[in-house]
């Protein structure tokens, strides 16, 4: 069955850096769009950043650009998003997702907390 394991949250400073890594099987990972989503404590679920098959290329939610960067490495079936300048408002459940064969699938989730 697919999985979607997240890990490498935690707790760090304003001004910190994370990296967040999701580890998939189940199902070809290189045939899979890629996100990471995430959802702050009393606000929606929201598209944080994707990767996509070909080529490689990404989109990035406006408050994450220039500080976030989403990553695959088909060889391990991982997905990876790093995080720098992170700031208080980025603290959430960050949530992998993988789009394939027309379905979506989900992580549990892995809490990272931005504070001092």
């Amino acid at each position: 069955q697919v999985q979607l394991v997240e890990s490498g949250g935690g707790l760090v400073q304003p001004g910190g850096s994370l990296r967040l890594s999701c580890a998939a099987s189940g199902f070809t990972f290189s045939s899979a769009v890629m996100s990471w989503y995430r959802q702050a404590p009393g606000k929606e679920r929201e598209l944080v950043a994707v990767i996509f098959i070909t080529g490689g290329s990404t989109n990035y939610a406006d408050s994450v650009k220039g500080r976030f960067t989403i990553s695959r490495d088909n060889a391990k079936d991982t997905v990876y998003l790093q995080m720098n300048s992170l700031k208080p408002e980025d603290t959430a459940v960050y949530y992998c997702n993988a789009f394939v064969n027309f379905q979506a699938y989900w992580g549990k989730g892995t809490l990272v907390t931005v504070s001092s």
